[in-house]
């Protein structure tokens, strides 16, 4: 299968007025296309500047990043054909409180120069496919805190990008909710057959979505181990009382136990 994304011996280090922050050790990776990913590790660990850097919005200090096989990077220029193919989708939904749901799900087309009814039909179009249709015309503080996580994964998939990068999207949400919205974002997934690379600190949640769990050590980050899941889709949410599920997360919580 092609690859998605690629690393080779990327890393990255942060200036301080102390002395330099190893965030990533070198790292290799590959995720293939239409693969579900999901980043686990302890707080500091290196997921989210991973991510980051996956997204172009961090840039390496070393190594070679690859977007369904084109170079993220040239030096510290980030290549805008690479970027059009990934969206990505934050804790925080980042919805305009002065634009209608729709016109914040546009908004990306928009600063494409897609004309207004065009990008408000694949708006109303993406209300569907993530399950809020009818609140199109709602501002965001009309809606809770899970529906506008949903407008900012449509905003994400306005464009149509091959890959959907997601940091602790459903990390906000109360317990009932968030199960709820992996539910979604499982189905969202199996729809549409994209690639997802998305950050978690939540064990249960990385094995109910992923194909493959990254796991990160404590800083510098650096690949522990990568765990197959390979418990049969769609999963229902009673997957969680299996033995299967159940022995994946326990080996994973003690493998956290002891490099934390």
């Amino acid at each position: 299968m092609t690859a998605a994304i690629s690393l080779e011996a990327v890393d990255k280090w942060y200036g301080t007025r102390d002395k330099p922050v190893h965030a990533l050790e070198t790292t290799d990776l590959v995720v293939r296309q239409g693969e579900f990913v999901v980043l686990l590790g302890p707080s500091g660990c290196g997921k989210t500047t991973l991510l980051r850097m996956i997204g172009g919005l961090i840039t390496p200090s070393h190594g070679r990043l690859r977007i369904m096989g084109r170079d993220l990077w040239n030096g510290d220029v980030r290549q805008s054909s690479a970027v059009s193919d990934l969206g990505m989708v934050f804790q925080d939904a980042n919805l305009f409180p002065w634009l209608t749901i729709e016109d914040n799900i546009a908004l990306p087309l928009e600063l494409k120069n897609m004309p207004r009814q065009a990008r408000l039909e694949q708006a109303r179009r993406l209300t569907g496919l993530v399950g809020i249709s009818g609140f199109e015309k709602r501002w965001p503080r009309e809606l809770s805190g899970g529906m506008r996580q949903r407008a900012a994964i449509a905003r994400a998939l306005s464009y149509d990008p091959a890959i959907l990068l997601m940091d602790e999207p459903f990390g906000a949400l109360d317990a009932i909710t968030r199960d709820q919205m992996n539910i979604e974002l499982q189905r969202l997934w199996l729809e549409t057959e994209r690639t997802i690379v998305l950050v978690t600190h939540s064990i249960a949640e990385a094995v109910f979505l992923a194909d493959r769990i990254v796991l990160l050590s404590p800083r510098p980050g650096r690949i522990d181990r990568i765990v197959d899941v390979k418990l049969p889709r769609p999963r229902a949410l009673d997957v969680q009382t299996s033995p299967e599920f159940q022995d994946i997360v326990r080996d994973l919580r003690h493998r956290l136990e002891e490099i934390s």
